[in-house]
């Protein structure tokens, strides 16, 4: 089966500095993937990369074999939708207006997410569609940067760092929403430094250090490797 996305040799610098080495992966339709490693290892970057952030000077990225190129929201528009690690919602606005800000059709037309299925699935935000979106505690924000994110109808959802300064019983309902994504058939790729969140979330893995991968394979298997988790994740 041909892959959804296929990240091949990625070169990616800022200024003189490279970042990341040769990073090359696949992802399949209805994979959760976890990007893991150590904080600056190249996760975010190799996210950038894939959304037109960061655009490598060697090597592709390619959607259903077409490869993937130009400025963000072109990439938005061919089906991929990117939820940043520091939460950007526009403060000024009300839940409900950030979420239409995002609606768009997907690339073949699909329309999957709609304000009715967002407030379904996201209930909490259901009930305070009319609050200032600057006045959403941090877990909120994230919710609602996934939720418009969605509105997108992308092919594939990109979280970056979903967990990073939250408080444990948020990350744990973030969690369970991205499981719950998961299995609604939602494509993933999760970056993280935090393993523990995505051992029940992902069912696959790569792992990166000083910007090159340095393990693919399925998250069971990592589950098992001491070795790779001791070194690289320091777990």
């Amino acid at each position: 089966m041909s892959a959804l996305l296929a990240v091949d040799g990625l070169d990616v610098f800022y200024g003189a500095s490279q970042i990341l080495f040769g990073v090359t992966f696949e992802l399949h339709e209805g994979q959760s993937l976890a990007l893991l490693g150590r904080n600056g290892a190249g996760k975010s970057t190799t996210m950038k990369a894939i959304i037109g952030l960061a655009p490598p000077r060697r090597g592709s990225v390619a959607l259903r074999g077409a490869r993937l190129a130009g400025s963000p929201d072109r990439i938005a528009r061919a089906g991929i939708g990117f939820v940043p690690e520091d939460r950007q919602v526009f403060p000024e606005h009300s839940v409900e207006d950030n979420l239409l800000i995002g609606a768009k059709p997907g690339a073949d037309g699909r329309r999957d997410w709609t304000l009715a299925r967002v407030w379904q699935v996201f209930p909490i935000l259901a009930r305070m569609k009319g609050r200032m979106a600057g006045r959403l505690s941090g877990g909120e924000q994230q919710m609602l940067t996934i939720a418009r994110t969605l509105m997108g109808n992308p092919d594939i959802l990109l979280l970056d760092e979903p967990s990073e300064g939250l408080a444990p019983v948020i990350v744990e309902r973030i969690g369970e929403l991205v499981r719950e994504l998961r299995d609604m058939g939602t494509t993933l790729i999760v970056a993280e430094q935090n393993l523990h969140f995505c051992l029940d979330i992902a069912s696959h893995a790569v792992v990166i250090d000083k910007g090159a991968v340095v393990y693919t394979g399925t998250i069971d298997a990592l589950r098992a490797d001491e070795a790779v988790m001791r070194k690289y994740l320091a777990v």
